[in-house]
C-alpha cells in the first residue's frame, strides 16, 4: 500500500492535478469568506464551511479521475492488476493519496477561522465539529467517487461521471427538501449534505460519523469488487 501511496503522491505533484484541486478549493473559499464574513463583518464559520462542502460536488473528482482511470491509455493498468499488492492496498493507498491532498487543503482554510479569531470570537469547539462533518463530508465523497472512476477508461471520462453523481447527490438533497412523507425521509437519510447539518450546528454526532465512515468503508469494498471482476476479466 505504501507504494501506491507514494506513487500517486508524487503523481499529484509531478503534474498539475493536486495544485489545480488546492488552488480552485481555496481560491473559491476565500470568495465565500469575503463575501460571507469579511464584507458583512460576521463571525459565523460554520455557514461559511458548510458552503465550503459544495465544493466538493466539483473538485473531488479532480482528485479520482486518473486514480483507477486512463490506465489502458498508459499501459499500467493490467500491471497494476497483476502486481503483488493487494487489490485492498492498491484502492486504499490511491485513496489515502486524495484524502491526504484533501486533508492538506482542509489544515490550509484553517486559516480564515483564526482570521475570525483575531478580529471577533471565534468557538473552537463549534469550529471543531463544523470541520469534521466537513472532513468525513469530503472521504465520503472521495471513496464514491473513486468507484465511479473504476468504471471509466479515461480521466475526462472519469472526472464528467463523478461530477454526474455527485450532482444527482446534490439534487437528491433538493428534492428531499421539496417532497414529505416516507420519500422525504429516506432521501434526508441517504443525503451526505443532511448529515453533515448537525456538525454545522456546533453538535458532535456519532450518528453523522457512523454514517459517513460506513458510506465510505462501502464504496470502497465496491471498488475493491470492481477491480477484482476487472481482474478476473483480464481488462
Amino acid at each position: 500500500m505504501k507504494a501506491i501511496y507514494d506513487r500517486e503522491m508524487q503523481g499529484y505533484f509531478h503534474s498539475p492535478i493536486g495544485f489545480v484541486f488546492m488552488g480552485v478549493f481555496l481560491t473559491l473559499a476565500c470568495v465565500f469568506f469575503a463575501l460571507g464574513n469579511l464584507l458583512p463583518r460576521s463571525g459565523d464559520i460554520l455557514t461559511f464551511v458548510g458552503q465550503m462542502s459544495y465544493l466538493y460536488m466539483l473538485l473531488c473528482p479532480v482528485l479520482t479521475m486518473r486514480l483507477l482511470a486512463g490506465g489502458e491509455g498508459r499501459g499500467t493498468d493490467k500491471l497494476l492488476l497483476s502486481s503483488p499488492v493487494s487489490l485492498k492496498g492498491i484502492v486504499g493507498g490511491k485513496f489515502l493519496a486524495a484524502l491526504t491532498i484533501q486533508g492538506i487543503t482542509t489544515a490550509v482554510s484553517l486559516v480564515f477561522p483564526l482570521l475570525v479569531a483575531v478580529y471577533g470570537t471565534l468557538y473552537p469547539g463549534e469550529m471543531l465539529c463544523g470541520y469534521l462533518g466537513f472532513f468525513l463530508q469530503g472521504c465520503a465523497f472521495l471513496a464514491m467517487d473513486l468507484f465511479v472512476s473504476s468504471f471509466c477508461r479515461g480521466t475526462v471520462t472519469a472526472f464528467l461521471a463523478a461530477f454526474f453523481v455527485n450532482f444527482l447527490v446534490w439534487l437528491m438533497d433538493l428534492w428531499g427538501n421539496s417532497l414529505t412523507g416516507f420519500m422525504a425521509q429516506c432521501l434526508d437519510f441517504l443525503s451526505l449534505y443532511v448529515r453533515a447539518e448537525p456538525f454545522l450546528m456546533g453538535q458532535l454526532s456519532f450518528a453523522g460519523m457512523v454514517y459517513f465512515l460506513s458510506v465510505t468503508l462501502i464504496f470502497l469494498i465496491l471498488t475493491v469488487y470492481r477491480l477484482d471482476l476487472n481482474r478476473r476479466r483480464g481488462v
